[in-house]
């Protein structure tokens, strides 16, 4: 049998002229099509996801682009096109308050320092007894440890205010950091748990036939095992203790103990006018270093939640 010549009609393909062409050209012809459309929806996409990607992040480049103009130019000109080059606001803004910027930014950083050692050593111990130990009420006992994920701070930050004044740790950071290394934080616990609940027992037993006990165990094989979600707890400790107004503003309300949210929002005076220039030229400060533990632990970020079961 022969074939048909190729069909070249730049047509689009009607019923009749398929049924007329061999099995062979219909395939190609399909096949090109499909070819042509994977770039077409490929670009489509990209397009979409950059428009959104510019959506969400336009907040973001306006504080930036806020930060490096005159004050009286912010809200008159609300475009993030820069006309003016305004560094001065960050030379003002870090002397603006009662204490340089770096004051604040170190007492942030002491306070996010031990809220990530405790959560670490703490949540990481309790996630082993679950995961490994057996005791009386074991389920019951991590039943309430994933009930107490819903209870909102708001409910407990009034007894824990008036346990700590009692004790007189207002005014210090010891409040912030203290329950930190009594594995309050039920999500880091669950997530731990979940994930050395993936790491073979087999690994134990053998620690064991060698004489390790618990703790051994807990500290030469589970905790190299985990850094992944070590380093996804360490990570979001730090976002969310960096970012922290609420606690930090109902314990420290002398200036020199402020964090970076306390400075920030005492750049906000009812009885003056606010500068929002050196304002945003310090919000931006302070964003530099969520952006860079993030944009370093991204990789950790991703295997730690991918391998801990709650993807």
């Amino acid at each position: 049998m022969t074939r048909t010549d190729t069909v070249t009609d730049p047509e689009p393909l009607t019923e009749s002229v398929v049924t007329a062409m061999p099995v062979d050209d219909v395939r190609e012809a399909r096949r090109r099509r499909r070819v042509f459309r994977k770039p077409l929806l490929s670009l489509l996409r990209h397009a979409v996801l950059i428009a959104a990607a510019v959506l969400m992040l336009y907040p973001v480049i306006w504080m930036v682009v806020s930060s490096l103009r005159p004050t009286e130019v912010i809200f008159r000109e609300p475009g993030i096109i820069l006309d003016s080059f305004e560094v001065s606001n960050y030379v003002d803004g870090w002397n603006a308050l009662s204490y340089p910027f770096n004051v604040y930014l170190l007492n942030s950083g002491l306070v996010v320092l031990g809220c990530i050692v405790g959560n670490l050593v703490s949540c990481s111990l309790a996630a082993y007894a679950f995961a490994r130990l057996e005791f009386t009420a074991k389920r019951l006992w991590f039943a309430i440890m994933l009930v107490s994920i819903m209870l909102p701070i708001h409910v407990i930050i009034v007894p824990q205010y008036v346990m700590f004044s009692q004790v007189g740790w207002v005014n210090t950071f010891l409040p912030l950091i203290v329950p930190k290394l009594l594995a309050t934080d039920a999500f880091f616990i669950f997530l731990m748990v979940q994930f050395i609940r993936g790491i073979p027992r087999e690994l134990d037993e053998a620690a064991r036939i060698d004489g390790a006990g618990h703790f051994r165990i807990y500290l030469q094989v589970i905790m190299p095992l985990m850094v992944p979600a070590l380093a996804t707890a360490a990570i979001f400790t730090f976002i969310w203790t960096w970012n922290d107004f609420f606690s930090q503003l109902i314990y420290l309300t002398k200036p020199d103990l402020y964090t970076v949210p306390l400075a920030l929002r005492a750049f906000v005076d009812a009885d003056s006018a606010t500068n929002f220039g050196e304002m945003f030229a310090m919000s931006v400060v302070a964003l530099l270093p969520i952006f860079l533990i993030f944009l370093f632990g991204q990789r950790f970020l991703i295997k730690g939640i991918a391998t801990t079961g709650i993807k």
